[in-house]
This record gives C-alpha cells, sequence and structure tokens, in this order.
C-alpha cells in the first residue's frame, strides 16, 4: 500500500475530538463521547503492585513501530472488535504520514502486546491495546507513560472507560473539559518517535 496525501481529513477529526470506529457490519464512522477516560501522566498514574515485579525482572524489551502492522492486528484480532480492516488500512497511512504508531513490548522475537495510538501536537489518542504474553499490554502502559513524560506530552486519551484502565487511574471527563485539553495540546509540538 503506498502513502496517500489525503490523511488531513482524518487528523482534522481527531484534532476535534472525534474517532473512528467500525460498526457491526465494517462500516466506518466518526464518533465523540459525552465523557472522556484520560491516563493520568502525573502523580495519579499507577498499576498493580504485581506488575512492579514484572517490571523489575525486565522481561520485556520495548520498542517504536517496530512492527506497526503486528500490533493494528493484535487490537484487531477479537471476537468483537470495531477495528474493521478499512480502520486498519487508515492506520497505516496515518503511520506512513507521521501520525499512527505503535508501543510494543517484545519476548526475544515475538510480539508480547502493544498499544495503537496517534499523535497530534502533545496529544496521544489511544486506539486500542493487546497482549499475546501475559503481561505484555501492562508493562506497554506502563513504559508509554514513561515515554510520554520524557516526551513532554500533555495528552493521554484513552476515549472510553473500563476496569483495565481504571487500573491505571484513569478517569472521566465531560466532553467540555476534554475539548480545552485537547486545544492546549495541540498548541504544544512533540516528537513521540
Amino acid at each position: 500500500m503506498e502513502f496517500s496525501e489525503n490523511i488531513d481529513p482524518i487528523i482534522q477529526g481527531y484534532a476535534q475530538g472525534y474517532f473512528l470506529m467500525a460498526d457491526e457490519n465494517d462500516v466506518l464512522g466518526w464518533y465523540s463521547s459525552r465523557q472522556r477516560a484520560l491516563i493520568p501522566l502525573d502523580d495519579r498514574f499507577r498499576y498493580p503492585k504485581s506488575l512492579k515485579r514484572v517490571l523489575n525482572q525486565n522481561v520485556f524489551s520495548i520498542a517504536i513501530d517496530r512492527d506497526f502492522m503486528g500490533v493494528c492486528r493484535g487490537c484487531a484480532d477479537r471476537e468483537s472488535t470495531w477495528i474493521a480492516p478499512d480502520l486498519i488500512d487508515i492506520y497505516y497511512q496515518l503511520h506512513l504520514g507521521g501520525y499512527a504508531h505503535s508501543f510494543e513490548t517484545w519476548q526475544g522475537d515475538q510480539l508480547a502486546g502493544g498499544i495503537l495510538g496517534i499523535t497530534i501536537g502533545g496529544a496521544f489518542i489511544g486506539e486500542s491495546m493487546f497482549f499475546h504474553i501475559p503481561n505484555g499490554s501492562k508493562v506497554a502502559m506502563v513504559k508509554l507513560v514513561e515515554h510520554l513524560r520524557s516526551r513532554k506530552f500533555t495528552l493521554f486519551d484513552a476515549q472510553l472507560q473500563n476496569e483495565h484502565l481504571a487500573r491505571f487511574g484513569s478517569y472521566l471527563i465531560s466532553d467540555q473539559e476534554y475539548q480545552k485539553l485537547l486545544e492546549e495540546a495541540l498548541s504544544h509540538p512533540c516528537l513521540f518517535v
């Protein structure tokens, strides 16, 4: 697949607080939410104590964009998914344009887990995460937060709240609050890689 210059409308949609999802018929549409889940980039970020031992053992190595399509496929490979083949194509185009990235954990030569996201300015918009090896996505989350902090990102948008994200300190804000934080983040250019 070749790079398409037609990614500007996609980036503009995300920059306005929308996100793409496929319905049960794999038809893509733009969505927004009255509440957004954020992963804190300050001292409110936390993780399960059991994960500290795994982190201390250094059983995973970290990579960025080593296997972008592998992370896309891993995120889409579940019984019920909103990541349709057309959306994977869009992620790939955004990746070629420097906007979409995969933050990965590896165990030797095996992709253990990863997080797929879109970066615009100082905002990281998390699209999905997965694991092949237990703790692969959890370690990716901790290391991604460290990476975003080191790169001076100000917003980690997880879009929708769930129990798994709550274990990392995710919290809900109104769409109005989110729009203010997004506007501020967009005005701070950050390099993810």
